[in-house]
């Protein structure tokens, strides 16, 4: 009798994720980079982010090279990065480092230097992130 549960699983979304944390990017200055390659094909996406002017898109750029990797290493199937495509995309607040710079009549003026978490998600279907964004739909 054939396994079903094989069936199942390959009838799933590949979903791959990486992570970039702590980037010295204010996560204001990081979502106009990610807001671009949201929903795109990931070979669109590293053309956007390889030609972006934004310091952050190098960094972006790095990180989604890096989750076609991992989608790679869970489906050897996959050939290049046309058959993927961006399904989640977001920055979050980081940890903030307080700086103080001398100010006028001994007073001190507190810098904050903001940095950013980006997480970066690629399926093989357009429609996975759906499936994402409910808790233990991913496993």
């Amino acid at each position: 009798m054939p396994d079903t549960t094989t069936f199942e699983a390959t009838n799933a979304p590949l979903i791959a994720r990486a992570v970039l944390r702590d980037i010295r990017h204010t996560p204001q200055k990081a979502r106009r980079i990610v807001d671009l390659i949201r929903g795109q094909r990931v070979d669109q996406a590293l053309s956007i982010l390889k030609f972006a002017p934004q310091a952050a898109g190098s960094d972006v750029f790095t990180l989604l090279n890096s989750a076609v990797a991992n989608a790679k290493a869970k489906n050897p199937a996959i050939r290049d990065a046309s058959e993927l495509w961006v399904v989640e995309a977001l920055v979050d607040e980081g940890r903030t480092m307080k700086r103080f710079r001398p100010r006028a009549q001994g007073r001190g003026f507190r810098i904050l230097k903001r940095s950013s978490h980006i997480s970066v998600a690629v399926s093989d279907v357009k429609t996975a992130a759906k499936t994402m964004n409910k808790k233990g739909a991913t496993k």
